[in-house]
C-alpha cells in the first residue's frame, strides 16, 4: 500500500493543477465527474488512505477494494470513503461514469452535531456502500448536479448550501440498507475482529521516523473498542485461530521489514517509530520473530 494521498496529490495526479486556496482553505470542498478523473489515459486509483473524505456515486460496472473487503457491482453505487480506511476502485468498462465530492473534516466543523466522522457510514467497521435502483440513482445524481452548479457560482453562502446537499444525501443513505454483500461478518466475533484489524492497519504505513506505533498490546485495542481484553482475545482467536498479540507482532514485523529494506533510517529510528524505546528491545523482538538481527536482514 502506498503512502497516504493528500489533497495536493489528488489535484496533481488527476487535474494537473492546484486550487489557489488549497492551503488556506482547511475545510476544502470540491465536486467532480468521474469521467474527468478515471479511465483511459488517467492515473490509476492507488490502494491507499486519503487525508480527506469522499462521497461517490459510481454508475456502471466497478470493482471496489475497501480495507480487506471487495465488491463488484454492475449498477449504481453510493459509497462513503473515510480517511482511516485504505481503498481503491477500478472501472470495468472503458467509459466510466459517476460523480464524487471530496472534502476535509473541517468543512463540517461546528456545522453538524458530533462531527462528520461520527456519522454511521464514516465509522471504521461500519457499512459505507449502498447499491441504488434507478429512482435512487436519479435522486442522488440530482444532488451532485446541484453541487456542481453551486460550486461554479458566486453565491456568498454557497458552501452552507452545499453542506445541506451533502447532509441530504447522507440522510437519504441512512434510510436505506447498506450493501450486505460487501460484508462477511456473520457474528459478533467476526465483527470485532474486523474492527480490530482496521484499528491495527490504521497505524500504518509508518511514513516518517517521528511517527509512532502506539496501540501495541491487546489491552490498548480493547480500551479503544470499549470491550474487556478477554472478550477481544477470545473473539479474535475464535475468528482467526491466532491470538491478538500474534496479529500485532506479525504486523509489526512486516512493517519493520519494509522500513529496513526501503528506507535509509537508522535501526534505532525504525525501532522507535515502531514503539520500542530502546534499540536493544527492537533487536531482541526482531530476532525472535525472524531469527535474524535487523542489521543482518537489511544487508
Amino acid at each position: 500500500m502506498g503512502k497516504t494521498e493528500t489533497l495536493e496529490d489528488f489535484y496533481r495526479q488527476k487535474m494537473n493543477w492546484l486550487p489557489d486556496n488549497l492551503k488556506q482553505d482547511i475545510g476544502h470542498f470540491n465536486v467532480f465527474r468521474v469521467e474527468d478523473c478515471v479511465g483511459q489515459g488517467k492515473t490509476p486509483v492507488a490502494y491507499a488512505r486519503r487525508d480527506y473524505y469522499k462521497i461517490a456515486l459510481m454508475q456502471g460496472p466497478y470493482a471496489y477494494h475497501y480495507a480487506d473487503k471487495s465488491l463488484e457491482v454492475t449498477g449504481s453505487t453510493l459509497i462513503f470513503f473515510n480517511p482511516n480506511v485504505p481503498y481503491t476502485f477500478e472501472p470495468l468498462t472503458e467509459d466510466p461514469k459517476g460523480l464524487f465530492c471530496i472534502f476535509k473534516e473541517a468543512f463540517f466543523t461546528e456545522k453538524i452535531r458530533g462531527g462528520i466522522k461520527d456519522l454511521p457510514m464514516f465509522i471504521a467497521g461500519n457499512k459505507p456502500s449502498y447499491v441504488l435502483n434507478k429512482t435512487q440513482d436519479k435522486f442522488v445524481a440530482q444532488i451532485f448536479e446541484k453541487m456542481i452548479d453551486e460550486i461554479k457560482g458566486d453565491y456568498v453562502f454557497k458552501y452552507d448550501l452545499i453542506r445541506n446537499y451533502i447532509m441530504e444525501m447522507i440522510h437519504y443513505a441512512l434510510k436505506m440498507q447498506p450493501t450486505e454483500t460487501l460484508y462477511q461478518h456473520i457474528d459478533a466475533n467476526a465483527r470485532i475482529t474486523a474492527v480490530f484489524t482496521e484499528l491495527l492497519e490504521r497505524q500504518f504505513p509508518i511514513e516518517s521516523p517521528n511517527q509512532r506505533f502506539t496501540l501495541r498490546s491487546a489491552r490498548d485495542f480493547a480500551d479503544q473498542l470499549a470491550v474487556h481484553v478477554n472478550h477481544l482475545n477470545r473473539a479474535i482467536r475464535l475468528t482467526t485461530g491466532k491470538t491478538t498479540t500474534e496479529h500485532i507482532f506479525e504486523r509489526l514485523t512486516s512493517e519493520a521489514k519494509t522500513l529496513l529494506k526501503h528506507t535509509n533510517w537508522n535501526i534505532s529510528e525504525i525501532g522507535y517509530s515502531l514503539g520500542f524505546e530502546e534499540p536493544a528491545h527492537f533487536n531482541h523482538f526482531f530476532k525472535k520473530q525472524t531469527s535474524m538481527t535487523p542489521s543482518a536482514y537489511r544487508n
